[in-house]
């Protein structure tokens, strides 16, 4: 194999250590994105973020990740709170004093691109190495040996 393929031990190393980096980051853009809005009033928004365990295949080839956070963020995005209700009329009277403020960040969204684009080349180089195994004749030879002596 030349330098660009990769085994599939490797690719799997590969994959689970990106991920497991992937969801710490997410955490930390999150509480840069709550304290960039300074939305610290009790800290309890802010001491409210994590990640859950990372569930995924054994080939972290699906992989579910998860962040949460109090939902008094999302209100932020919707610039809803004590003085407007969700799904309020529109008009209420009186001056809004909340203003939207964007939760969700275009570092976030960047993030999350790169993590398609890290699987998506992981993987092709992981296929690439195992399809040049498989044309590798001293492999393709021994793997053939292995049916031959252990019929089905």
């Amino acid at each position: 194999m030349n330098g660009n393929n990769i085994t599939e031990e490797k690719a799997l190393e590969e994959r689970a250590k990106f991920i497991g980096a992937f969801n710490g980051t997410m955490i930390d853009i999150w509480k840069e994105k709550i304290v960039d809005m300074d939305i610290i009033d009790t800290g309890s928004l802010l001491d409210s973020v994590a990640a859950l365990p990372v569930r995924a295949d054994g080939r972290f080839s699906e992989v579910v990740l998860v962040q949460c956070f109090l939902e008094y963020g999302l209100w932020q995005d919707y610039g809803t709170g004590r003085e407007v209700w969700r799904g309020n009329p529109g008009d209420i009277g009186r001056d809004k004093v909340r203003e939207r403020r964007r939760w969700f960040s275009r570092k976030y969204y960047a993030s999350v691109f790169k993590l398609r684009d890290f699987i998506a080349d992981n993987m092709g180089r992981e296929f690439i190495g195992v399809m040049s195994d498989i044309f590798d004749e001293k492999r393709m030879k021994a793997s053939t040996a292995f049916y031959k002596n252990h019929s089905l």
